[in-house]
């Protein structure tokens, strides 16, 4: 067999030569297949014979060693990727990350054992099979929705675009991964939102632009409060120029219905992403808003260069869709209904589509040096 042994000589080897000598064979025999290269089908089947004779006879060390180099063959049948699985211990994860291939049987059969590191190492795979997928996915387990998330081979969309936007409800792991993802509606990490990173925040702001919305419950509350939006804003710039978060911890939560825990993140994050939502659902225009978050923004980084991003949110983002962003923080929507054609976004970034944020322009940089100009002093 293989070109160095006939297989009854194995055959005979094996029980007349004790264990010692089964070890020996086990390993040979292993190497000999390994580097074989890609076997015939009579190859495969006798060595497969073989080496069900060989693994369960061999000592604990001998099956492991021989696991771990029969692994690395060119080609392995269910069976043979069964032994290597049952006896290759603890390089079971380096076998599962380097197999050029495995079949769905042995991929099912450790996916029933719920070994979890096993399987999240399954799920960063490609090529998985939707057999793979589902029961991938129905596990509830952090580390495997992690490695979904992260995996560019699979497609969120269907089931699985539903249960990857619950994942990220639960685990800011799986959130962050899906923010970098370019084929994930970042739209739907809106539950997420304070849990994300500064970039991928803006990047669920921008998903709402040139966009509709179902209507948000929070909507008719909101329109009672927009008349007096000027005052808002200014009330707003008066308290973050004075540095009184604490009291604009509590303006929002008699204005918006969040708790006090979430409008003190609000009041606090010094990148002014999460205030635009509330500027921007309560009607803010770009010249108000961007007077109360001059004031509420860090100085620490190069604010002319945020300050104008947000200056196009303004203009491309609309009330309602901030309004149900808000929505979304207070558990109120489903947000999967942002997947239907008539709530996708009008545009679609291309080569002869500018993205969301414009190009160089000297009036909105006149604008904001103009307000940068504003001090402290002369809010009122």
């Amino acid at each position: 067999m293989l070109g160095f042994q006939p297989y009854e000589t194995f055959q005979l080897l094996i029980e007349t030569g004790g264990v010692d000598r089964t070890n020996t064979l086990l390993i040979a025999a292993c190497d000999a297949y390994a580097r074989r290269g890609k076997p015939t089908l009579p190859e495969m089947e006798q060595f497969e014979t073989l080496a069900a004779r060989l693994f369960p006879t061999a000592g604990p060390q001998a099956r492991a060693k021989g696991a771990a180099i029969l692994g690395r063959a060119e080609l392995l049948s269910p069976k043979l990727e069964q032994l290597v699985v049952e006896n290759i211990g603890e390089d079971l994860i380096a076998f599962l990350e380097g197999a050029p291939e495995l079949s769905d049987q042995t991929m099912l059969d450790i996916i029933g054992r719920y070994d979890v590191l096993a399987c999240a190492t399954l799920a960063g795979r490609d090529g998985l099979s939707n057999v793979v997928l589902a029961k991938l996915f129905q596990m509830n387990s952090r580390k495997v929705y992690r490695a979904l998330a992260a995996n560019q081979h699979i497609v969120p969309r269907g089931a699985y675009l539903s249960a990857l936007a619950r994942s990220a409800q639960m685990d800011h792991m799986v959130a962050e991964a899906l923010g970098q993802r370019s084929d994930f509606d970042a739209a739907l990490l809106a539950p997420a939102f304070f849990d994300l990173s500064d970039a991928h925040r803006l990047k669920v702001i921008h998903a709402f632009a040139h966009r509709s919305t179902p209507v948000a419950p929070i909507a008719r509350t909101i329109e009672q409060i927009s008349v007096a939006s000027a005052e808002l804003t200014k009330a707003l710039m008066k308290l973050f120029s004075e540095n009184r978060r604490p009291e604009v911890t509590r303006l929002l939560a008699q204005i918006t219905g969040l708790d006090e825990v979430r409008c003190g993140q609000i009041a606090h994050d010094v990148t002014g992403a999460s205030l635009f939502v509330i500027l921007r659902a309560f009607g803010a225009t770009a010249y108000d808003g961007l007077k109360v978050l001059i004031h509420a923004t860090s100085h620490d980084y190069d604010r002319s260069k945020a300050l104008a991003d947000f200056a196009s949110l303004f203009g491309n983002v609309s009330p309602e869709s901030m309004a149900y962003l808000m929505s979304a923080w207070r558990g109120e929507v489903n947000l999967l209904e942002l997947s239907k054609p008539q709530y996708q976004p009008f545009t679609a970034t291309s080569r002869r589509t500018p993205g969301l944020a414009p190009a160089h322009n000297p009036v909105v940089d006149q604008a904001i040096e103009a307000l940068a100009r504003i001090g402290a002093r002369r809010a009122s």
